[in-house]
């Protein structure tokens, strides 16, 4: 691939790929979603270690990952490799320690935090900090190209093990490093595997086997690697041999491997096509994992809309409930009943309301003249009826809730993390206490609006405008009502009737109680939030799956412009 970087389609393409990726939430607990999430991690890694940085600049040096089994020689193989000691092999195992990547002096600027493994700290000091990439500067090695040297694969270790991967995964070349005791076992051809699926460029390296296993042992191993589609990779034996004193293999042991690298170092066309066929791969592969991703949103969306389902079925059914009761008689009990008796009176104000309005109309105006508004304590009654109705229901579909969604495994994640979601806010009873007091006065609004036409100013001045505004909460409360309900309200109705006429009455009684449906669907509706925002909505996912499929495809697209038809963009 000529040119220092790939084309401008092709670059925003996997960057849009990795936006995508990135954003993909993954949070519901559904089967099989774990390995998805393995995969979404991977692919970002890839992409960011590898596949972006290695777009952008085409024409850095070769980096050969050596990696492989516990035990294999890796680390002296590196050492022998460059000529000198510039990585330490471990005494225990595990080893958790900082991977070393060797280069020429001329390239150290390739190597920089934005290059590759931008997440991997810097450092130039030798030790074993863990999981920081540990750069070693030698003229030992050709200008060209790097060498890392990456922990076991295979390791007792999940941290050592995953760095491995994305070590690997962050190379051109793999020199996979296997003995004559290990090079059958599972976990490497897992990796090896892996390798073919992708088209990475591999070398493999058959270290420490004595010379009477050589020809048995690499005869295997061949076979092996052809079954497995790795016909075409090179592959290096290292007999056992012993060390100098410095730690480094026989020069002649790793002679060939020497003379391979080097030559791919000073072989611009060799290096290209090394990096060619394994960033073609990555794309490929990274393509293909990406629709895994996309995939694995079909449970998610599955999973919200039942999530999201049972939580808006329960408001829903908790705002009927709410609804039904303040206007089937529920609320006119207790202290609500008991003002609202006293303020009105019992026996004698029950009967004909036109016979005995001089009465009524002397209890209203005492109630204003009063040291204490008669019609307010009934009104502070009413609202905390009002208050505590809304308090329960709030609790209670709180808690029907989070039971409900604690009985899946999405659900029940979701409501573990969030302490406090099976009862109302914290706050609930200020806001609802708030809530009905301004519904309170926009009852006060409606009364006065309404009463402001000129042919009523007289009559209704003598009840007052607070006495009213209750007589009409008292009858919105019994709207549906039948029974002693009824008759209890039935002296407010009358009273109405007779100050605004029956039609007037009924259409106040409907804007008083769709005005508190209103307010009280609002203050439902923020308790529904706290469960809406613990989970993206499908309608969310269903989108972000539908972009990330299309990112897929387009950077298939620039793929095949890119690398099979060789188009680059200088």
């Amino acid at each position: 691939m000529p040119g220092d970087h790939a084309s401008a389609e092709l670059l925003a393409a996997m960057s849009s790929l990795l936006l995508g990726v990135r954003d993909t939430s993954l949070r519901l607990e559904t089967d099989g979603v774990e390995a998805v999430r393995v995969t979404q991690s991977e692919v970002l890694d890839q992409l960011s270690d590898y596949i972006l940085p290695r777009l952008v600049q085409l024409d850095a040096p070769l980096l050969a990952i050596v990696g492989g089994s516990t035990g294999a020689g890796k680390s002296t193989l590196v050492n022998s490799l460059v000529g000198e000691r510039v990585t330490e092999s471990g005494v225990l195992r595990p080893t958790t320690r900082s991977p070393v990547l060797v280069h020429h002096p001329a390239d150290a600027e390739w190597f920089q935090p934005d290059r590759i493994l931008p997440d991997l700290a810097r450092t130039m000091a030798a030790g074993n900090s863990s999981y920081g990439l540990r750069l070693a500067s030698t003229t030992s090695i050709p200008q060209g190209l790097a060498i890392l040297d990456a922990p076991d694969v295979d390791s007792i270790d999940k941290g050592n093990r995953d760095l491995a991967g994305q070590l690997l995964a962050a190379g051109d070349l793999w020199l996979f490093v296997t003995s004559a005791a290990r090079y059958a076992d599972q976990v490497p051809w897992d990796y090896l595997r892996h390798a073919a699926e992708r088209s990475t460029s591999v070398a493999v390296v058959l270290d420490r086997t004595s010379d009477d296993a050589v020809a048995e042992v690499r005869g295997h191993l061949a076979r092996m690697m052809t079954s497995r589609g790795l016909s075409d990779s090179p592959l290096f034996t290292v007999p056992e041999s012993a060390l100098d004193p410095d730690g480094l293999l026989p020069a002649d042991a790793v002679a060939p491997m020497v003379r391979w690298l080097h030559e791919l170092a000073a072989d611009p066309a060799a290096r290209e096509m090394v990096v060619h066929r394994t960033l073609d791969g990555a794309v490929r592969h990274i393509v293909l994992r990406t629709h895994d991703v996309a995939d694995a949103l079909d449970a998610q969306i599955e999973v919200s809309e039942s999530l999201h389902r049972d939580a808006d079925t329960i408001y829903r059914t908790t705002l009927e409930e709410v609804s039904r009761q303040s206007s089937d008689g529920t609320l006119l009990r207790g202290d609500v009943l008991a003002s609202w008796q006293e303020f009105v009176g019992t026996g004698e104000l029950l009967r004909s309301v036109e016979e005995k309005v001089g009465r009524i109309r002397d209890r209203f105006v005492d109630g204003v003249t009063g040291k204490r508004n008669r019609s307010t304590e009934v009104a502070e009654a009413i609202e905390t009826g009002v208050r505590m109705l809304l308090t329960e229901h709030a609790e209670s579909a709180a808690e029907q809730v989070a039971r409900t969604w604690g009985a899946t495994p999405a659900g029940r994640r979701l409501v573990d993390g969030a302490p406090g979601l099976d009862r109302a806010s914290h706050d609930f009873r200020v806001r609802a206490e708030r809530m009905v007091h301004e519904w309170r006065q926009g009852v006060l609004d409606l009364v006065r609006i309404e009463g402001s036409d000129k042919r009523m100013t007289a009559k209704f001045l003598a009840f007052g405008v607070n006495g009213i505004a209750v007589a009409l909460m008292i009858v919105s409360f019994s709207r549906g009502a039948g029974g002693t309900a009824a008759g209890t309200a039935g002296i407010g109705r009358r009273l109405l009737d007779a100050i605004f006429g029956q039609a007037v009455v009924d259409d106040l009684i409907e804007k008083c109680h769709a005005d508190l449906d209103s307010r009280a669907a609002a203050l439902f509706g923020s308790e529904l939030q706290r469960f809406h925002t613990l989970l993206e909505s499908p309608d969310s996912l269903k989108a972000r799956q539908a972009s990330l499929r299309e990112s897929a495809r387009q950077a298939e697209y620039a793929r095949h412009a890119d690398f099979l038809n060789g188009e680059t963009t200088s």
